[in-house]
């Protein structure tokens, strides 16, 4: 974890949420932006947000001004040259290992392998190494709950298939990524490289990633 104490420049322990990573990109996207037109665009009230813009101005992502609303802050702005890099970022530069199970694997041992590698979903692989679907917690939850029966089914039951599995390439930009998992609200994307026509899982990106990514820049 990045440490971030009230001035930005490291103490106290900060760790953005998935909600405030989404704020930053509404922000980025939109300044300026009022906090009505963020809670508007997140489905909830101003007051719920008043925390994490009190966080995000703290630590200097973003920067407020009365009657007009909110900016990219300094640390964004500042000669810039961390929004240079941010939009210069490629998945490739920040891509963690693919976590993967085969399409045969019961959903026990998907709840196991979930809670061993601490990640939101899975990608689910065929006899062949193929990806044919991705699973997350959501849909073990959908099926666990009151089923006795859920431990010993194959995982491939709930599994989100192909042609609906969203995907990046490593050559995306981080920002088209985080764009994805916002759009689709997910928590990771499976990195495919088909740059030689054979469809390759080299990585995933999660919002843990976006955050990860933001902070760096942040600190820097």
């Amino acid at each position: 974890m990045i440490l971030i104490n009230e001035s930005g420049k490291g103490g106290l322990p900060i760790e953005l949420t998935a909600r405030q990573l989404e704020i930053v990109e509404l922000v980025k996207r939109y300044e300026p932006i009022t906090s009505e037109q963020l809670a508007e665009a997140l489905g909830v009230s101003r007051p719920t947000l008043r925390s994490d813009l009190a966080i995000l101005v703290m630590i200097g992502l973003l920067e407020a001004k009365p009657k007009v609303g909110y900016f990219l802050g300094s640390r964004f702005n500042g000669g810039g040259e961390s929004l240079q890099r941010l939009h210069s970022l490629r998945v490739k530069d920040v891509q963690g290992m693919p976590i993967i199970i085969r399409e045969t694997a019961s959903i026990q041992d998907a709840v196991v392998t979930m809670f061993v590698e601490d990640v939101g979903s899975l990608i689910v692989c065929g006899e062949k190494g193929d990806m044919t679907g991705v699973v997350s917690r959501k849909d073990l939850l959908k099926v666990t709950v009151g089923n006795s029966q859920a431990a010993s089914m194959p995982v491939s039951l709930v599994m989100t298939r192909q042609p609906n599995i969203i995907t990046v390439r490593p050559e995306d930009t981080v920002l088209h990524a985080a764009e994805k998992l916002i759009k689709h609200q997910i928590d990771s994307l499976p990195v495919v490289d088909d740059s030689d026509g054979k469809a390759e899982i080299v990585g995933r990106v999660s919002k843990t990633t976006m955050t990860r990514v933001l902070l760096n820049l942040a600190v820097q």
